[in-house]
């Protein structure tokens, strides 16, 4: 199935707790041991070394240094999250590697199957995707000193991202996967989850405004899949030289979507809060210097910034209520966004379509 055969965004979005994919999001944790991830790199692999439990939200992750050769990283997935999702992100890295190799991106190493994905039951009894990748070494940025032209940088790389991406094909872009912008109405039942009156009313009206002005004219744009989560932690800098990017992380939210919403969620994260013109105009300058948005992409970003960013809020603060104990680190960012998102509600009317009209010519 063409990406491109299913319109995610009807006039009636399914309510956002409501979608199979969104069980994802508060599935318990599935953990698997050192001893299951040695078993099964030897059974599927033929590697063995010094493996080390890594973080990650969803998936178990475990580097593994070899006795000899270059360190890579094993992942098994939730056994929530379908096999088609996980073969959605492993052939669009099969994808890059072909067509962009030059990104920084990791690779996807082959079992000694042949196959790049294994399934496999053996933990829990539960079927589970088993995939090896090379490691990409770097700085996480979050953890980097502030520099010159990172962001640029930033805008630079998504840009070629996005256009590499574009050529890719599967079938999982029909599924309605909960990160989606372009399904943001569906979060709108998770704003009762907001309890300050003025913050619910300040996301009620990004989500409204998205419905109204930015939805109708998403619907006629090209879909291509994209990141979806450009986001700070999941971008690398090379420690010597903390300006350069050398890694791209995480594909797990990937979506087929317009370009331009990729753009979005990227700049949600780059706007400054006392500067959000002109923040979200030099990221957005620096992705257009590459790839030339249309008219319609940037009269339609600051929307989509704001709208990401009522989604942000609205769905950690409903996995919050569902997760009292985790709900700190649920909430962890949700100041920095509600900031942003007021910063953008109290810019003059025009401010930033016009520093964007400036910034992409």
């Amino acid at each position: 199935m063409s990406l491109q055969a299913s319109d995610p965004s009807g006039d009636e979005p399914e309510a956002f707790e409501r979608l199979p994919e969104a069980a994802v999001l508060c599935a318990a944790p599935a953990p698997v041991d050192v001893a299951e991830a040695a078993g099964l790199l030897k059974q599927h692999y033929g590697l063995a070394g010094t493996l080390t439990a890594l973080g990650g939200e969803r998936d178990a992750n475990f580097l593994l240094q070899p006795g000899g050769g270059a360190p890579c990283m094993l992942k098994v997935s939730h056994p929530v999250e379908s096999a088609v999702v996980a073969d959605f992100q492993t052939q669009a890295l099969l994808h890059l590697a072909a067509t962009a190799p030059d990104l920084p991106v990791q690779r996807v190493l082959p079992a000694l199957s042949g196959e790049f994905a294994v399934v496999e039951t053996v933990i829990g009894n539960t079927p589970r995707v088993v995939r090896l990748f090379s490691y990409l070494d770097g700085l996480p940025l979050p953890k980097a000193p502030p520099t010159a032209g990172r962001a640029a940088h930033m805008g630079t790389l998504l840009a070629r991202l996005d256009a590499a991406l574009a050529g890719l094909t599967h079938a999982a872009g029909g599924l309605p996967l909960p990160w989606d912008l372009q399904r943001g109405l569906g979060t709108r039942s998770l704003l009762a989850h907001v309890d300050d009156p003025a913050r619910r009313a300040l996301a009620q009206a990004a989500l409204d405004h998205f419905g109204s002005d930015a939805l109708p004219v998403l619907r006629t744009l090209p879909r291509q899949p994209i990141h979806n989560d450009f986001n700070p932690s999941n971008l690398l800098v090379d420690p010597r030289a903390p300006e350069r990017l050398v890694g791209i992380l995480d594909f797990g939210d990937m979506v087929v979507a317009p370009r331009v919403v990729d753009l979005a969620v990227a700049a949600s994260y780059q706007l400054d809060a006392q500067a959000p013109a002109e923040s979200i105009a030099a990221f957005a300058g620096a992705y257009h210097a590459v790839t030339p948005l249309s008219t319609q992409e940037r009269t339609l970003l600051p929307i989509l910034v704001a709208t990401r960013l009522a989604m942000v809020v609205a769905i950690s603060g409903w996995r919050a209520a569902r997760e009292p104990a985790n709900a700190a680190y649920l909430l962890r960012n949700n100041g920095a966004s509600w900031a942003r998102l007021t910063a953008l509600a109290d810019l003059p009317a025009g401010a930033l379509d016009d520093a964007l009209r400036h910034a992409c010519p």
